[in-house]
């Protein structure tokens, strides 16, 4: 059934059925066009076997306020060709919490997928929703590939990949994870959701930790940050300010545009909690570029950026 996933996903990368050049991204009057983007997302997701992190109607928060945007899910792509690792990837897309950049989902997880990795695509929540209901998706797809490992084929390792807002709620995961509940009457929220390990694809942001880096600055009364709506709400979702010695493993890679000083903060803090990362900044380059291979919103090839991948591939054997 599975295999039939990574069947479909090819002929996706193929034809680039999720790219939208970003020139289309915005309407005649330059708003964002949101609903093209999810309309998209989801005419692609048809044509896989997707599975519910929630049975129907129970996802807690979900209701009708977004026609365009079902339930939480996660596609799961089985490993081809040699096999690396029995865990799994939960690839996590970008778009600011607003949009789906697709070939951070799609085609990421083909790359890894063909090489040697299960891989889990993620549909997480997003605006108008909550970063609380983006985190309980990704923690909830962490449980449920540990309660559904005999099912999908795999060892209990997770490690989750994601790209810009999908990175930051990949290193979310990291940070504010828990151990399960045995009391629980779900038993899939029995298992723990910690990863064992985080990928940070340009979304490093130390927004905590950098003052006045990406619109946050610590020293203000005011919070000029799109993606918090208040203080508490900056500390929480600020990776930086959250390691500490039970926090799993991190690869972090940017492009030295968005500004490298993000991903040196969050290194200074890995390291004082004595949390192992490797970091990897390149000079050229611009954010969104996914796999770097022209495969993108960007219509950009970067064959120096895209050696990110076999590095995160080499990093990954050592993780799960």
């Amino acid at each position: 059934m599975y295999q039939k996933n990574y069947d479909e996903l090819k002929k996706v990368v193929e034809e680039k059925a999720i790219i939208i050049p970003v020139r289309e991204h915005r309407k005649p009057d330059g708003t964002m066009n949101i609903e093209r983007n999810l309309k998209r997302w989801n005419e692609v997701l048809s044509r896989f076997e997707v599975t519910p992190l929630w049975p129907k109607g129970k996802t807690p928060n979900y209701d009708d306020r977004d026609p365009n945007q079902p339930e939480p899910s996660i596609v799961f792509i089985p490993t081809q060709g040699e096999k690396k690792s029995d865990g799994t990837i939960i690839v996590s897309h970008g778009g600011g919490f607003e949009i789906r950049t697709g070939c951070e989902g799609i085609h990421v997880a083909e790359w890894f997928s063909r090489h040697g990795f299960n891989t889990a695509i993620l549909t997480y929540r997003i605006k108008p929703y909550s970063r609380e209901d983006a985190l309980d998706d990704i923690l909830r797809a962490i449980r449920l590939l540990r309660h559904k490992k005999e099912e999908f084929g795999i060892s209990d390792k997770v490690v989750c990949m994601g790209f810009s807002a999908g990175g930051m709620l990949s290193g979310n995961a990291a940070t504010l994870y828990d151990y399960g509940d045995p009391e629980s009457e779900d038993p899939i929220e029995r298992e723990s959701s910690r990863p064992d390990g985080a990928v940070l694809g340009y979304g490093a942001f130390a927004f905590s930790g950098l003052p006045g880096g990406f619109f946050a600055d610590p020293f203000s009364k005011e919070i000029r940050n799109p993606f918090f709506k208040d203080r508490d709400d900056l500390y929480r979702f600020s990776p930086e300010v959250n390691f500490n010695r039970q926090t799993p493993p991190f690869f972090i890679w940017q492009t030295n545009s968005d500004d490298p000083r993000h991903s040196f903060t969050t290194g200074a803090a890995l390291t004082a909690a004595g949390v192992p990362f490797e970091m990897h900044l390149f000079p050229e380059g611009v954010h969104g570029l996914a796999m770097a291979d022209g495969n993108n919103d960007l219509e950009m090839d970067v064959p120096s950026v895209a050696q990110w991948a076999p590095l995160c591939a080499n990093w990954l054997t050592r993780v799960i």
